[in-house]
């Protein structure tokens, strides 16, 4: 847990890698056609069932299927992965089952905001959905699920609420958790293809606040900040996933990376990049030496017989492939890069790989410890950001 491991992993990818050099290493395409094998192997499993995949538990053999509901945050990433696997795969069977479960989605489209995942149930499924065909039902779900999310924002906070839930019995009166900067991507997307500008103006406010109050000097997150929502200022910063409040909670810190990557992306504004960046940074700095798939928080106490979260570490892999593409410091760009395919291979062993064991794509994810669920288990957004990273790092290397 060298704070110099970032140097060393610096001159190592400038004599290895260029930014602009493609991996020899790796081979994506076998990884992707791996994916395309264990979603026939689910499809198969499911039959016509009108539920979602969520989970496959350390010894269990096939998913737990979930209902298709607004309670549960997860059910936008099984679509998601039918489109990835359908713009890498281009077949027609492929098509019909991504959009046999992303329809599956639509009635809840007209539903008032239970929490703050819309982005996550929407964007992942509709959005991939409309980018791939171009279908205007879509593009009107994706509008309406923008509209509804903005819903949840306080002008006083400057965030969206995350948890209405959690306000009366925890007495938050308005709280933010880290996970909620990646549910941005729908309002910036709105406000560019129809929507309101003010959806635009509200995710920059949500992402500059959280910047500013759910960080600590070094660039750890906390996981949930308590708002006052008669002044806007900070009540608490606490954990709810982590080990602690003010431990480093895996998940939690690629959240962040990925967030602040796209809002930059998003914005063209400097100031996301060198945070994408910092939070990069120190991520890197802690994993294990020689190893890029994180303990479930770095500062989780029995380590190293503490449960892995390849969740946190593709997260972050996806993240830093778009990273590697946007900043212009070369040598950064190099390390992002080299780190993300480095994460891709070490998932992509058979220490992290599904393989027969399951007809998922990874194993080892853990949702939340503190709850003792899902723990060391396989997990349907690991899955979802492994396919989003192989399907751009192919396109980085087709690009070459």
């Amino acid at each position: 847990m060298r704070i110099d491991k970032i140097i060393f992993v610096a001159c190592i990818v400038m004599f290895l890698f260029s930014c602009t050099s493609k991996s020899t290493s790796f081979d994506v395409d076998e990884a992707l056609a791996y994916c395309d094998s264990q979603i026939r192997l689910t499809l198969s499993e499911t039959g016509e069932i009108n539920m979602m995949p969520r989970n496959i538990l350390k010894h269990q053999k096939s998913w737990n299927l979930i209902p298709v509901a607004v309670e549960d945050w997860t059910i936008g990433f099984w679509p998601g992965i039918l489109w990835y696997n359908y713009e890498n795969t281009k077949t027609e069977a492929a098509r019909r089952a991504a959009i046999r479960y992303t329809e599956l989605l639509q009635p809840l489209s007209s539903l008032p905001a239970y929490d703050h995942d819309l982005g996550f149930q929407f964007f992942c499924s509709f959005g991939n959905a409309y980018r791939l065909t171009r279908d205007e039902r879509y593009k009107q779900i994706l509008l309406n699920a923008a509209d509804t999310l903005a819903t949840l924002y306080n002008p006083v906070v400057g965030t969206i609420l995350s948890w209405p839930r959690e306000v009366e019995p925890r007495n938050w009166p308005h709280n933010t958790i880290i996970d909620n900067m990646i549910n941005l991507e729908i309002l910036f997307w709105a406000a560019k293809n129809g929507g309101n500008r003010d959806l635009y103006d509200i995710a920059v406010r949500h992402a500059e606040t959280t910047m500013h109050n759910q960080f600590r000097e070094d660039g750890g997150c906390y996981h949930v900040v308590v708002y006052d929502t008669i002044n806007g200022d900070v009540l608490e910063q606490v954990t709810h996933q982590g080990y602690a409040d003010n431990s480093l909670w895996a998940r939690g810190q690629a959240w962040a990376i990925y967030g602040f990557t796209m809002a930059y992306r998003e914005t063209n504004d400097e100031k996301f990049l060198w945070f994408a960046e910092k939070t990069s940074d120190l991520y890197l700095s802690r994993l294990p030496d020689n190893e890029y798939v994180p303990y479930w928080d770095f500062d989780a106490p029995n380590i190293p017989n503490e449960p892995k979260d390849a969740s946190a570490a593709v997260i972050a892999a996806s993240a830093w492939l778009e990273l590697s593409q946007l900043t212009d410091n070369k040598e950064k760009a190099s390390i992002y890069q080299s780190s993300s395919i480095k994460t891709l291979e070490e998932l992509s062993s058979e220490k992290f790989q599904s393989r027969d064991k399951n007809a998922a794509f990874l194993s080892r994810s853990t949702g939340h410890y503190p709850n003792g669920s899902e723990i060391e288990a396989s997990i349907i957004y690991a899955d979802y950001y492994y396919i989003e990273a192989l399907t751009r790092l192919k396109k980085i290397n087709d690009r070459l």
